[in-house]
Formats: structure tokens, sequence, C-alpha cells
């Protein structure tokens, strides 16, 4: 029975549904190429959980008893032995939990115990509060699973591009599910689930937390429903429902309410968007080829289906909302109308008669009045593409299909008007709207393009040929060569409603234009129409004189309202913001002029063309006369409009230029102040004494706007010369004094508007201070005559700024607190008015303080070097400073208080991450900042659990490219993955701090104690939390367990490169290693885990995979000294075998005691000799993975500059980046490029100036791809410095006997083989040199040492033998053993087969550096004298028997191995010539001074063995030896100097020693010889 009632500790509730929807999301999202057999298995397996969905398992009797006993008997829990007691309080949690939810037992339990196991990753939360979140999770899962599958199935809408295999099985998968009554299932739980019910319930069971825990409960609820929904909107988008399915949701949507603000929520709007989808045959119109099977499989031709439908549309009986049946019933009149219009016989005609009645019925509902307030003005509209295309299919069909119904809508519009003249009154309250609710309809659902496709560019025919293949109104792409019909119909229809406009329906024709001119071809088209509407040449023009719609028209009225208006104008003296009642402009007029400044807005916005046409027409002179009627006495509502008018012509840099003048000139902003004026105009009196009283601020919202447009390219440095000091200063002080240092202060009527006043006047901050450089001219005040007096010159605007926030001004306290409000109101997660609008000023905040931090030291040097006596202090010692409101140092902590809401808000916590990256630098800071956030132990948790958040967001993603046009779910996931690269740079700059700093704390080791007493623990632990150590270990280890290795490396490499480095830091620092590699070895057993996936081989994103080999190659080279020192030998012995086995690989178990039974059944394991097939040891692999060849860009070619100076330009520019790579900055090198271009005089270079830019633009390409192959270089030397001091730690730290000796020389013979073909090869790249020298150095030496003690053994063993003292015991041991002569034949084989290739490789190494690389021929040198050691016979012990040997036994004895190899040696020696005495020669006499002792002893050491001479007769013929003889007078002056109290170096006398040693050899073997 326990067997049966066994525990799951996953939580059968929500580990296995999260399991099923992460394989969803491999198969379907991310395309793994393994997923659809894995998804197969688990959608067998899962079937059952999808066909019940949602369905809870029952409560039980038996596990209510076996749940209340286990408090004294125990329960059994999967994978844990024996029986576990649960604590009193925990069953009383369980049956609360059952309770509330209505699950069985077991499985309230298995929450329980599953929050409790997940209870780090939500800190101060119980276990309860987190088993509510798990439920909620697991239904969120399954609910999200059903949705992917059903949006991956073959359809009629939209197709996902997956695999056909795929898509047949989730289409077969989803369809089964339907035949299980998907559709009424789904219903049922989006009306059974509320949010408001759900929350009641949690209330009462007290399973309800802080703010934080309620917004997370109330989104997975509301997720829930949303996917549910979905779920049904994306099958009726690919497939029909039956008849059933349909009634079953018309009868839902017949009891839907709406919001407070009139709008659907999203689940009705995706329930109503379904079912509109059920009647959608616009597939009929595309030519595709599942065209007929489609037509087929629709449910339209079904006679049963369309009765049903169409009678319970007809029924009387009316629904909850009016306008959704109306918008139901006017969906069905088109499906009819359309059916009605196919050629095939479908049997329906008594139905498709009754079109015309059933749209009747929909318009006298107010169906366009509905689906303008309900549907298009939902929030979630415009957030589904497929929602906005529906709605676009619903109007135009019915412009195309019922011309006769929109003549009609436009006949009865015409008599109203005429009406309303003849009464000459307003029409009635009761009068039908139906047109100018159709025209507001299309304005609204075309004024938010969010997805770009345009689609309104079907309401325009081109007249001229389509030069671009656009959309043209369908989303299949297909460019049209001629218009087709449906498109004629919908251009006609916008040209013939404003044909004899009547005045009712003018400002909702306005408002339409200004919907369907969004986008850049939809404003050339309007702007073509208004241009041609205003001709003498139209058809239809009023008597008027032209049509009202029109550019004519509508500055001609401009002009007439400004002469007017000029005529009433009050004297500079006179109170001039007193706006008195208007005689020449009624509020129909001003709601007229500001529908079609507003169209003007949306034209030029969009149009560069139509901004450029309009200002160089030479009678509209549309900024004259804006800018003219702002001087005027109008409403502030008409002068913002103005204004923001003026600022959509400003994106134009050739009109901003003269916009600033003009805007200086009409005195918008009054900088100039006459002596005879005794009052102050502008707009600076508008906002204290008009907009201040109103409690509304349009105006100076817009002038904000139009400032910050201009600035977005550049300002005259010459503004207001004449007049005034010329800059920019009255501007940026109105803005900082008068706007934004008051704004909090002031009263708003629109709450939300305080925040938009913030957010542009920060932008404007923001866009000056990102385009300031400081510049030394800036510190010096500069004098200018004015007027006949001396006035000091404007400074930059960046300079003002920068002095401000450098010091403890009332800006700079402003900012933070905007900084402490706006975390504060995050905290609530709760909405309020203007929460998107203060959250972007929050980020122009935070973005401010990051461009100080990076300008402020130049800033600070540049001012240092002034005589300037300004006085600014570091902006990271002035948030050290005391908060006023709080009366701490928390500034600091504000900021980092924004990583909580990473998830929600990914900008700010990136903004936020900058900036704590960047004041991490300073080692005084970080004591600092460790004291602030470690202060309050809550604030602590808070702020580790903000940073642990931020690294462990699932939605990051790298591997994206960023461009204007990106989806804002992407951009989304590239601002995250950036926030986690940010704090992995702030854990590694801090951690080459002194303790205590930020990244000890934030990784969980102590800051108030000892470093190294910390005592690394998993997460919840003895109570430890989760930290960022946990978070990134985490990060590599998701897929390490699989075959394709850690997902990091291949998804996210620069993140994984990052994480490596962390770990190796931790694991080189003498404080943190003994509890890191603790922690790695013991409980995550990581660094076996994650070398036996080596090498990681990433073709696109190679340098970033040879860093992350680097790092772990050292870490662990670090795991195998210390566990070596530690005689650890298991961890030991299971890591040499991972990296050196040729051998396939068997995995060991994780415990780390596992490997003693394999390790013991062999001592030999790196080489067996029998049947297993042998494999690439991984050691090699690692070393095969790089690639020694390097493509190096061509030299440049250039027309206009220099090259030697561009060349010397170049390494000007060049700086050390943190990796410590010597690279150029780009951007300061196009600086120096284009003020050189700027510097250019002559009408030559001003003809040539686009050549000349072309060519700097082919300079930086060459420097950008100059400075990647700089990167690959040194991520090349990186990884081969890892790879050597890995082998070196193998060879000489770890025991000897864990590598036998015969292994030990054949590894070494494979490692040099493989580096010297590597390295030998002619596209190898010379910059690798020194590195592979010194690992040739490390192994040379080491194979030399390993064979000279195998053969001093062999002959001790073989003299021991020999000699008659020998006990009984001895020779019985002895026998044992295989012999001497047997080992040294081995010996000879080993030598016969590959030390000669490893002779002649060095020596080709040797010859392959050439003159230079000194440093690298004396690690070769050194290699070499080393493998001549090899050859130098061990001294023999003297024994009885040697000493009995005769001469003539000596003399006739035969030649041993040693003097055979030596002569092999010599012969390769001679082959190689005169070249190789050149090098070795000239070495010896001159060059690096280590280098010429090496040279001088491989001399030596050759010419002992030399029996020809030849190397010493080559020394005396080339005067190599008269040189080094003549050097001895010149070392001796030097050997003197060296006798003084205070000697030099010793160099000379090693050198000394050296030469003189190679003398006596010379000496003597000329004496032998002669």
């Amino acid at each position: 029975m326990a067997t049966s009632m066994a525990v799951n500790s996953a939580a059968t509730l929500w580990g296995p549904y999260k399991g099923v929807y992460q394989t969803v999301v491999d198969a379907v999202w991310k395309r793994k190429p393994e997923a659809p057999h894995l998804l197969d298995l688990v959608l067998k397996k899962h079937k059952p959980d999808f066909i019940s969905l949602f369905k809870n398992p029952a409560k039980n009797v038996q596990q209510r008893e076996k749940i209340q006993k286990a408090g004294t008997e125990g329960i059994a829990i999967q994978g844990q032995q024996g029986t576990k007691l649960l604590p009193e309080q925990l069953i009383k949690e369980v049956f609360i939990l059952s309770d509330l939810f209505n699950i069985g037992e077991l499985a309230a339990l298995e929450l329980l115990l599953s929050g409790e196991h997940q209870q780090p990753h939500f800190p101060g939360m119980t276990r309860g509060l987190v088993a509510v979140l798990l439920y909620w999770d697991g239904k969120r899962c399954i609910a999200n699973s059903l949705r992917s599958l059903i949006q991956s199935r073959r359809g009629k809408t939209f197709t996902l591009e997956l695999s056909s295999e795929l898509v047949n099985l989730t289409t077969r998968f989803t369809d089964n599910l339907m035949e299980h009554g998907l559709t009424e299932k789904i219903l049922r739980l989006v009306s059974e689930i509320d949010v408001t019910n759900e929350f009641d319930k949690l209330q009462k069971a007290r399973g309800l937390g802080n703010e934080r825990h309620r917004k997370e409960v109330s989104d997975l609820i509301k997720e829930c429903r949303q996917s549910l929904a979905d779920c049904l909107f994306a099958w009726t988008c690919q497939s029909p429902l039956n008849k059933d399915d349909t009634l079953r949701l018309m009868d839902y949507l017949k009891n839907v309410t709406t919001e407070a603000d009139g709008s659907l929520d999203s689940v009705n709007l995706s329930l109503l968007m379904a079912l509109l989808y059920c009647f959608d045959i616009s597939f009929l119109q595309q030519v595709t080829e599942d065209r007929d099977d489609l037509f087929r499989q629709t449910s339209l031709t079904d006679k049963n289906y369309v009765e049903a439908v169409h009678k319970q549309l007809l029924d009387p009986q009316p629904w909850t909302l009016p306008g959704m049946q109306a918008t139901v019933r006017l969906a069905w009149a088109l499906t009819l109308r359309t059916l009605s219009q196919l050629r095939i016989d479908t049997g329906l005609a008594e139905f498709t008669e009754a079109d015309e009645i059933t749209a009747e019925l929909a318009i006298n509902d107010n169906v366009f009045l509905f689906l303008t307030e309900s549907v298009v003005a939902s929030e979630s509209f415009s957030q589904e593409e497929f929602y906005f295309r529906r709605i676009h299919n619903l109007v135009t069909d019915f412009l195309a299909l019922m011309p006769l119904k929109v003549k009609q809508l436009r006949n009865r519009a015409d008599e109203d008007a005429r009406l309303s003249i003849q009464m000459g009154s307003e029409l009635p309250t009761g009068v039908r709207r139906d047109l100018e609710h159709l025209m507001l309809l299309i304005a609204e659902l075309y004024r938010k393009d969010s997805f770009n496709l345009e689609l309104a560019l079907e309401y325009w025919c081109p007249t001229e040929p389509v030069q671009n293949h656009s959309l043209m109104g369908t989303y299949l792409g297909v460019p049209h060569q001629r218009p087709p019909q449906r498109q004629v119909v919908l251009s006609k229809f916008v040209r013939q409603m404003g044909d004899l406009l009547p005045p009712t329906i003018y400002i909702p024709y306005l408002k339409m234009l200004r919907g369907l001119a969004s986008g850049p071809q939809c404003a050339h088209y309007c702007f073509s129409l208004l241009k041609v509407n205003g001709s003498s040449h139209v058809e239809n023009i009023q008597a008027g004189g032209g049509s009202p719609v029109s550019w004519e028209h509508f500055y001609h009225s401009l002009m007439l309202y400004h002469v007017h208006l000029r005529r009433d104008l009050p004297s500079a003296d006179s109170v001039q913001h007193r706006h008195l009642p208007l005689r020449g402009i009624t509020q129909r007029e001003l709601d007229g002029l500001i529908a079609f400044l507003q169209l003007q807005t949306t034209i030029v916005k969009w149009s560069e063309n139509a901004r450029l046409a309009l200002c160089e027409h030479p009678q509209w002179a549309p900024i004259v006369v804006m800018l003219g009627l702002l001087q005027c006495s109008i409403p502030p509502i008409l002068k913002a409009e103005l204004l923001e008018a003026i600022a959509a012509f400003g994106k134009s840099p050739e009109i901003a230029a003269s916009l600033w003048q003009s805007v200086e000139h009409t005195q918008i902003l009054q900088t100039v102040r006459l002596p005879s004026q005794r009052q102050a105009t502008g707009i600076e009196v508008e906002l204290s004494e008009i907009e201040s009283r109103c409690e509304e601020y349009p105006l100076t919202r817009a002038f904000c706007t139009l400032i910050s447009t201009l600035v977005e390219g550049s300002f005259p440095s010459n503004l207001g010369a004449g007049v005034r000091p010329p800059g920019f200063d009255p501007y940026l002080d109105f803005i900082r004094d008068s706007v934004f240092l008051r704004f909090p202060s002031r009263a708003y009527r629109r709450a939300a508007e305080k925040w938009e006043v913030a957010e542009v006047t920060l932008e404007i901050f923001y866009k000056l201070l990102r385009d300031y450089e400081p510049q030394p001219e800036d510190f010096v005040d500069q004098v200018l005559e004015l007027q006949g007096e001396e006035v000091l010159a404007c400074k930059p605007p960046g300079f003002h700024l920068m002095f401000h926030l450098l010091n403890d001004s009332p800006m700079l306290g402003l900012c933070l607190f905007l900084l402490e409000e706006g975390v504060k109101q995050l905290d609530t997660c709760a909405p309020f008015p203007g929460k998107r609008h203060m959250e972007k000023a929050v980020e122009y905040c935070l973005g401010l303080f990051n461009l100080t931090l990076q300008k402020e030291n130049l800033f600070t040097d540049l001012l240092r070097e002034s005589p300037s006596s300004l006085i600014v202090t570091a902006l990271e010692q002035l948030l050290q400073g005391i908060n006023p409101r709080t009366k701490r140092a928390d500034n600091v902590v504000n900021i980092a208080r924004y990583l909580r809401h990473g998830d929600s808000n990914p900008e700010l916590a990136f903004e936020s991450a900058k900036i704590l990256c960047c004041i991490s630098r300073y080692p005084n800071i970080q004591v600092k900042l460790v004291g602030d956030f470690t202060r309050d132990e809550t604030v602590s948790l808070t702020l580790m659990a903000g940073f642990v958040e931020c690294l462990d967001s699932e939605d990051a993603e790298e591997l994206i490219t960023v461009d204007d046009d990106m989806d804002e779910n992407k951009r989304l996931s590239k601002v995250r993955h950036q926030t986690r690269i940010h704090i992995l740079n702030l854990l590694i700059t801090s951690l080459e701090l002194q303790p205590p700093n930020l990244a000890l704390y934030l990784l969980g080791y102590e800051v108030k104690k000892s470093v190294s007493t910390t005592n690394l623990q998993d997460p919840g632990v003895l109570g430890c939390p989760r930290t960022c150590l946990h978070a990134i270990l985490n990060i590599l280890e998701k897929g390490s367990e699989s075959r394709d290795g850690p997902v990091a490396i291949k998804e996210s490499p620069h993140l994984a490169e990052l994480c490596y480095q962390v770990i190796y830091q931790l694991c080189t620092c003498a404080d943190t290693s003994g509890p890191t590699m603790r922690y790695l070895r013991t409980s995550q057993d990581f660094l076996f885990s994650q070398l036996q996936h080596l090498p990681f081989i990433s073709k696109d994103h190679e340098i970033s995979s040879l860093n992350q080999m680097s790092w772990l190659m050292k870490t662990a080279a670090i795991e195998l000294r210390l566990t070596s020192l530690n005689r650890q030998r298991s961890h030991t012995q299971r890591l040499l075998h991972l990296l050196l086995d040729d051998v396939p690989f068997k995995p060991y178990s994780v415990d780390g005691e596992g490997g003693m039974e394999e390790d013991s059944k062999s001592s030999s394991g790196f080489l067996l000799f029998d049947t297993v097939s042998k494999v690439r040891r991984k050691i090699l692999s690692i070393l095969d993975s790089v690639d020694f060849s390097q493509e190096v860009p061509e030299p440049l070619q250039l027309d206009f500059f220099d090259r030697n100076k561009v060349e010397q330009v170049i390494a000007n520019c060049e700086h050390r980046n943190h990796r410590g790579q010597t690279i150029c900055n780009v951007k300061l090198l196009h600086r120096v490029l284009v003020a050189e271009v700027n510097a250019l005089q002559g009408m030559a270079a001003i003809g040539q100036r686009s050549l000349i830019m072309e060519e700097i633009n082919t300079v930086l390409q060459h420097v950008v791809e100059r400075n990647k192959v700089l990167q690959w270089l040194h991520a090349k030397r990186h990884t081969l410095e890892s790879w050597r001091q890995l082998v070196e730690i193998i060879l000489t730290a770890c025991p000897q006997d864990c590598i036998p000796g015969e292994d030990k020389q054949l590894i070494i013979r494979d490692l040099l083989q493989a580096l010297h073909e590597k390295i030998l090869n002619e596209d190898a790249a010379q910059e690798l040199m020194p590195v592979v020298a010194g690992a040739v150095f490390t192994l040379t030496a080491h194979l030399s040492q390993s064979l000279r003690t195998e053969q001093k053994l062999m002959v001790s063993v073989a003299a021991i033998r020999d000699s008659q003292y020998i006990s009984m015991l001895d020779a019985e041991s002895l026998s044992t053993s295989s012999g001497a002569e047997d080992t040294v034949t081995g010996f000879a084989s080993f030598r016969d087969s590959s030390l000669n290739i490893i002779l002649r490789r060095l020596l080709d190494f040797i010859l392959r550096t050439g003159g230079g690389y000194q440093r690298v021929r004396a690690h070769l040198y050194g290699s070499l004298l080393y493998y001549l050691q090899i050859a130098q016979k061990p001294d023999e012990p003297d024994t009885l028997k040697t000493a009995e040997m005769t001469m003539w036994q000596r003399l006739t004895a035969p030649e041993d191995v040693f003097s055979k190899l030596q002569q092999e040696n010599m012969a390769t020696i001679e082959k190689y010539g005169a070249a190789l005495m050149e090098v070795i020669c000239r070495d010896a006499c001159d060059g690096h001074e280590i280098g010429r002792m090496l040279a001088l002893a491989l001399l030596d050491r050759i010419i002992s063995v030399d029996k020809y001479n030849q190397w010493l007769t080559f020394l005396c013929n080339s005067g190599y030896l008269k040189v080094l003889v003549d050097s001895l007078a010149q070392d001796d002056l030097l050997l003197q100097s060296m006798l003084s109290p205070q000697p030099p170096l010793l160099k000379g006398l090693y050198i000394y020693e050296s030469k003189m040693a190679f003398l006596t050899r010379v000496a003597k073997k000329s004496t032998r010889d002669t």
C-alpha cells in the first residue's frame, strides 16, 4: 500500500507539466532536431492530461487517512529510502490546500513538498504560498503547451514552417483532442476560472502573500484563461469548428460583458475573434495549392451548419452586448455574400439572400461604434497580428461586397447634414451616425500599425506602377502589377467620401485619412490625394473654389486665420497670455483645424518626401504660417497641435537647421528681453499663468517634444547670434528650471500627465548628454562682444548637464527622488495612471547616470588641466550621499532594487545593471556598497533575489541581430541578455578587488567573517538563499546530461564564457578557492560533467567557444593540482581517465567514490590492447579544435588618404580592452577621420566629400576586420596557454603512479606529434608560436625525464642481476619482471618509430622561426637539449663483473642503443646542413641572453657527439668561433664590474660561464682529434 501511495517529489500537478511544456517549446519554437521524437513520446504519455484538461485528482479517503497517520507512521517518497515522518504543521497545510483547490491529498502533499524545494526561487514566501504558484504554473504549462500544439497545425491562415512530420503529429493529436470535446471544456473552464473568485478562496485560506505574490498568482490565472481562449482562436484560424462547437461558442458570447472603460477584455476578445474566424473564407481569394482542400473542409458549405448558425443569429432575443451580436451578424452577412458570389453551387440560396437583412440588423445595432470602442480600443487588440487582419478583412469586405449599403449610409449622412443646415443647429442626439462611426473605425483601426503591415495600402490605388513589392493589402507579399478590383473599390470609397463633403462628417473623414496615412507608402499616397484635391483639374470642385480636404484649402485657411488674428494681436506690453473670446474661429472650426493638423502631422512624420515638398512649396510655407499663428491669441490646445506639427517637420535635418532659427526668431520661448518691455511673454508665461491654473500642460509638452525632435540631430552654434550670447542656454534653463524641477510640485487634472512631462524633459536631457563629448575649450570662458558689451559665450548644453550631475544640485536630487519614487511605485505591483510614462522617465534617469559615469573621467581630467575654478564630485561618490527622505545612504540600493523588476521592466534592470557594473570598478565604493546592501536582512535578500532573477531569466536570448524592425519580444530578450552580461562583468570586476566586495556577497560568501570560512550549500540547505553562484551553475548545467552538452555554449556563447570565467576566478583566488572547489566537487560534480563535453565546437561563435574551453581547462588544472596535493586519488584519477583515455568514455558515478572500483581493476587504464575500439584522446581533441590558421584582411588601398598616416592614426587610436586585447577604438577613429574631412577647404574637397566619406567607411570596415583578427588570435593563444597549463599539471603535479610510464611516454609522443603537425603547417599563424614552443619544451622535458628514468632502472636491474652476490628473495622478485633486454628492445622500438620524427620536427620548427622569434627558439633549444639527453647513456654502477672485463672485451662489446641513437640523431642533424648551423651559431653570438646560453649549450652538446667535426669546421670557417673568443676581452670588463659592492645583474656571468664551457669542449675536442 505504501508503494502504491508513494509521494512524487516532483509534484504530479507541476513537475511533469513543466517538462511537457519544455518539450513542446523545444519542438515547435526552438526546432531542435531530436525534439519531434521526444514530443511524440511525451504526448502519448500525457494524453489523458490534455483530454481531461485541468481536471484535478479527486480527494480520497484512504489518502487522507494515510497522511493523517504520516506524523507517526511516516510516508514513502519516490527516490528516497524508507518512510518520512511529516510534521503536524505540514499535514494541516496539506488538508487546507486539498480543500482549497479540491485536489487529492497526495497531490496536495506533493505540491507542498515541491514548494518547499522551490522555496529558494521565491525568497520571502512560505512553502504554502509557493505551492499555490506551482499549482497555477502547472495549469499554465498545460494550457500553453496546448496552444503551441494547435498553432503548429496545418491550416488555412498561417504556418510556422515546421517539418511535415511534426505538423502531422500535432495535427493528429489535436484532432483527437477536439473529438473528445475540447471546445466545450475550454469554454467551461474560461467561465469557471475567475480571478476575483479565486482570490476570495485564497484569501479565506490565507493563501495570498505580499503584493508580489498576489501579482504573480493573478498573472498566472489570467494567463491560464488567456491561453485557453487562444487555443480556440488558433484552432479557428487554422480549421473550422463543427456546428455544435460553433453554437457553444455563440452561446458563451451571448453573456459577455465589457470592462469599465467599455472595451472587451483579452479573453473575450480572443473568443470573439475565434468566432469571426469560423466565418472567415478569405482564403478563397488566394490562389494556393491547398485551396480546394481547405474549401472542402470548411463547415460553411454544410447546409445544416449554415442553417443552425443563421437561425441563431436571426433570433430576435438580444445578447447582453448588442454590439457583440451586431459584430457577429455583420461577419455572417459578409460570409453569406461571399458564398453567394462563388461560382459553384452550394445549395444555400435561401440563406445567402438574407445577407442584406442581416447586415442591416448589424448596422442598426451600431456595429461600427462597438468595433471602435470595444474591439479596436482593447489593449490586447494591437498585440495580435491576426486580430488586426480579421477586422481589416471585415471592414474591407463590407466596403467591397456591399457598396449599396455604403452608398445608403452616405445618402443618410447627406440628408442629415442638409437638415442640420436648414435648422441652423447641431444634429439631434437620436440621429444615426453610422457613416461617421464607420470612418472613425477605419481611423482607429489603422492608426496604430504595431506590426508594420501597412494593410491600409489596400485603400490606395496608385496611378503609377508600384516600384517596390509591398504587401498591397495581403500578407502573402504578392506584388500586383495591376490593382485588383477590390483595391479599386476601396480607393474609390476614399475618394468619393471626400467629394461634396458635408460638414457633419468633415472631421470624421479627416480622422479616417489620418488612419489610412499611417505608414511610409500610405502617407505618400495620402499626400498626393490632398495635393490633387487642391488643383483646379479636379472634377468634383465645390462652389467655394476647391475641395475642403486639400493642402490648398488648409493652408489658405491658416493664412486667413493668421491675417485676421494678427489684427487683434495685443501689444507686447499687454497681457498676452489671456485668451479673449475669439471672433474669427468657432469651436467647430477649432476641431477641424486640430483634425487637419493631426492629419498633416501623421503624413509628415511618415513621409520624408512630403516634408520636403510642403516646406519647399512657395505659396504654402507651412512652418512660417504655423509659427505665425503661435504668436496669436489662440487656445493652448491649438498651440500644442501646431507645435506637434512643426516638430514632425523637424525630423528632416535639412528642415531642422532652418527651423531652429525660426523658433528663435519667433520667440516662442523668450530668449531676448527688450529694455522697454515691462512684462515677459512666450511659453514661460503660458506655463506659469495659464496651464498651471488649468492643471493641464499640453503646450509645454508639445514644446518639449519640438525641442526633443530638433536636438536629435544637432543645433546651430550661432543660435541667437547678434541679439544675445549664441547658444542653447535659454532653452536648457527653461526646460530644467521651469519645467523639470517644478513638475513634482504642480497640480495635474490628469494624473498621468505628471509623468508625461517628466518623460519628455528627461528625454531631452538624455539626448543632449548622449551627443556631448567633453572638449578642452569647454572649460575656458570665452568672451564675446555683443552690442558694444563683453559677455561670456554659452557653453554646450552637455557641459551644463554634466556639471549639474557632478554636483549635489537640485537636478541630481530630483533624479534620485524619481528613482526612489519609481521603485516604490513598482514595488506595489499595482497599475496606476501614467505607469508607462513613469517607467520611461526612470529609464532616462538611469540612462543619464550611465552617460555621466562614462564621461566623468574625461570631464574631470579636462577640468583639472584647465584654469577653471569649477568644482565637481564623481557621481559614484555623490550616489553614496545621504538620502534626505530616509536619512540613509540608500541611493545605490534604490538603483539596485530595479533588478527585482527585470521580468516586467527589462530596460530598467538593464540600465541599473550598467550603473552597478560601472561603479563596481572602484575599491573604495565596494566596501560601502557591501555595507549598504547587507545592513538590513530583508533588503539584502531582496537585492540578492533581483540579481539572481535577472541571471535566471528564461526569456533572455543572445543570438538576435539588432535592427530597427525587430519584434518587441525579441528586443526585450536581447535586453535581458545584456543585463545578464553586465551582472557577470560586475562579478568579474569585483572579484579582482580585495574582500569584502559585491561579488562575494552576491555569490554567497561570507563578507562579515573570513571568506575562507564560507560553507557553500545548495539553495535551501541550512537556510542558504539562492545566490548568483547557483544561477551561474544552473546556466552551465542545463543540457550537460545530454549528448549535445550544455545548452548555453550554443545558445548563449558569450554568457557561458563569462560564467566559466567567474568560476575560474573563484577557484584561483586564495580566499574562495577552498570553499568553491569543495562545493563544485561534492555537491555539483561540476568539472567532470563539463569536461566530458569538450571540445566545445561552434563555428559561428568560435571565439567564445575557445574562451569557454580556456577558462574550463584552467579550472580543471587547479582541481587536479588540489586533489593531488590533498591525496584525493579517486577524483584525480577520474579526471585523468576522462582526459587521457583512448578508449570510449564510460560514465562514472557522480558521487566521486564510485571510481575506486574501476580504478582498482586496471592500473594501466590509458592504454588497453584489447578489442575495444580506440578513440581520440580528449586532450588531443581539444587541441584539434583550435585552428592554427588565421585569415588576415587585405592591405588598405586608398585614393584620398595617405596610407602611412592612416596607419599611424589607427595606431594612435588603439587601446587595451577589458580582456587585455590591444584593439582600435573604431568610434574614436571615425571621429578623427571625419574631423579631418571637415577641416578640408576648397571646392574640390566639397565636390569629392561623398567619395571621401565612402573611403572612411572602407577604413573603418578594415579596422573592424583587423580587430576581429586580433580577437581571434587572442582567443587561440588563450586556449593554447590553458591547454598547456592543463598538460603541465597532468605531467608534473599528478601522482606518478596515476599514469604508468609507458602510457605517459605514448601520451607525450601523441601530444608532440599533434603540436608539431599543426604549427608546421604552412597556414599556421606565427603569433601562436610562442605558446606552442613553450608546450613543446615542457613535453620534451618530461619525455626525456621519463625515458631516462626508465633506462636507469633497466641498467640497475641488469647490473644487479649480473652480480653473484644476490639473495634468494631478490632473485625471486627480479624473476617476476620482464627482463632488461626486453625492456631495452621496447625502448628501441619506441625510438625507431617516433623519436626520429620528434627530432626532425623540432629542427623544422627551429628553422621555421627564421631570423626573429628568439624567445621561441630559446624554448626550442631547451627542447632539443632535453631530447639529446635521451641518447646519453646513464652512469653504470660498478660491479665485480664489470671490473673483471678486459680492455679487449670492452672494445669488442656490441654497440648499445644509446650510441646507436646518438649516431642517428647526428645523422638527422647533419641533413639540415648549414641552414641549421647558421641559426644556432648566430644565436650563440648575439641576441637574448637566455637564447645565447641555450645556443651555446646546444653547440656544446652537438660538438661532443659530432665524430666528423662538421660543426666545429663550420664554426671555424664562418668566423663564429673567432667572434666568441674575441668577445672574452669584453666580458673581462663586465666581470670586473661585478666585483663592486653593488654589482649589476649577473646574467653576464652566466653567459661567460656558458662560453667557457663551450670553448673548453672545443679545446678538448681539438686535443683528442690531434
